[in-house]
C-alpha cells in the first residue's frame, strides 16, 4: 500500500510539473527578444513555471495552436483564412490577442549615403525593379536584398504593406531571424533588408526614412509610419490556466513596461 500511496505521488508531481509548463511557439520577431524576456520575469515571479519557447516563425506558431502544440501562438501577423478554415475544421477556435505594436523598419548599411526612400522606391527594390543604388541617388553598386524567410510574419506583412502583395525580387536573399537581416545588411555596404523596432540599435545599420517617416512609438501609434502593425499571441479561444496568467501579465502594466524596454511600441 506504500508504494502505491508513493507512485501515485509522484504521478501526480509529475502531473502537476507538467501543468506548469506553458510552451510557446512562433514569430521571431516577438520570440527572439521579448517574449523570453517576459518569460523571465513571470518565473521570478511565479518560480515553479517553466517555458518552452520555440521562434521559427509566424506560420510555426499558428500550425502550434491548430494542431494543439503549443498553449500560445506568437505571430506578428493576422491568420490567414487557409489558417482559419484550418483550425475551424479541427474545431480549434483562434482567437488572437494584440500584445504590442510594432513598426518594420527598412534598413541599410550605416556607411550607405541614402537617409531616405519614398513608398514607391522601396516596392521597386524589393521587387526588383531597382537594381542599383546608382538609380536612386546612392553610389553605384548592386542592390543586396535580404528578406525573412516564407515562414515569418514579417515577410508576409512587408510584402502586403509595402510591396502591394507582390513577389520578391528573386535575387533576394531569405534569412532566418530579424538579428541575421541587422548582421547581413551591417557586413555588406550594398545591402537592405527590413527588422522589427527592436532589432534597430544595431550601429552597423541605419533605419532610412519612409517618405520622410521614421519608425518610432508616436508615428506607431499614430499610424503615420506606413508600416505599422500589430503583434499577437493566438490561443484556442479563451486561454486558461498558466496561458491565461501568462497573457495577464503581458498585458499588464509591468508586462507593457517589458513591451517598451525591448523596443516594442506598448498597446496603451
Amino acid at each position: 500500500m506504500k508504494k502505491i500511496l508513493l507512485l501515485a505521488a509522484a504521478v501526480l508531481a509529475a502531473t502537476s510539473l507538467q501543468a506548469q509548463k506553458l510552451v510557446i511557439k512562433g514569430s521571431d520577431t516577438l520570440g527572439a527578444k521579448l517574449v523570453p524576456m517576459l518569460a523571465e520575469e513571470y518565473k521570478a515571479k511565479n518560480p515553479g513555471v517553466s517555458f518552452e519557447i520555440a521562434a521559427e516563425g509566424s506560420t510555426t506558431g499558428i500550425a502550434a495552436i491548430i494542431d494543439g502544440t503549443a498553449q500560445i501562438g506568437m505571430s506578428s501577423r493576422r491568420a490567414k483564412p487557409t489558417e482559419m478554415s484550418a483550425a475551424q475544421a479541427k474545431g480549434v477556435n483562434m482567437k488572437p490577442t494584440i500584445v504590442a505594436f510594432d513598426g518594420i523598419a527598412v534598413v541599410i548599411n550605416a556607411g550607405n549615403p541614402i537617409t531616405t526612400l519614398t513608398k514607391r522606391q522601396v516596392e521597386q527594390i524589393f521587387a526588383g525593379d531597382i537594381t542599383d543604388w546608382s538609380a536612386i541617388g546612392g553610389s553605384q553598386g548592386k542592390i543586396s536584398i535580404y528578406t525573412r524567410n516564407t515562414s515569418s510574419g514579417t515577410y508576409s506583412d512587408f510584402k502586403d504593406l509595402a510591396m502591394n502583395k507582390r513577389d520578391y525580387a528573386s535575387s533576394s536573399q531569405k534569412m532566418a531571424g530579424n538579428e541575421q537581416i541587422v548582421a547581413e545588411v551591417g557586413r555588406n555596404p550594398a545591402g537592405i533588408g527590413y527588422c522589427g523596432l527592436a532589432y534597430i540599435s544595431d550601429s552597423a545599420i541605419k533605419v532610412v526614412s519612409i517618405g520622410g517617416s521614421l519608425p518610432s512609438k508616436e508615428s506607431v501609434l499614430a499610424k503615420k509610419y506606413p508600416y505599422a502593425r500589430p503583434t499577437f499571441y493566438y490561443t484556442n479561444g479563451d486561454p486558461v490556466g498558466e496561458a491565461a496568467k501568462f497573457l495577464d501579465f503581458t498585458l499588464s502594466d509591468e508586462g507593457q513596461a517589458i513591451v517598451g524596454k525591448v523596443g516594442f511600441v506598448p498597446i496603451r
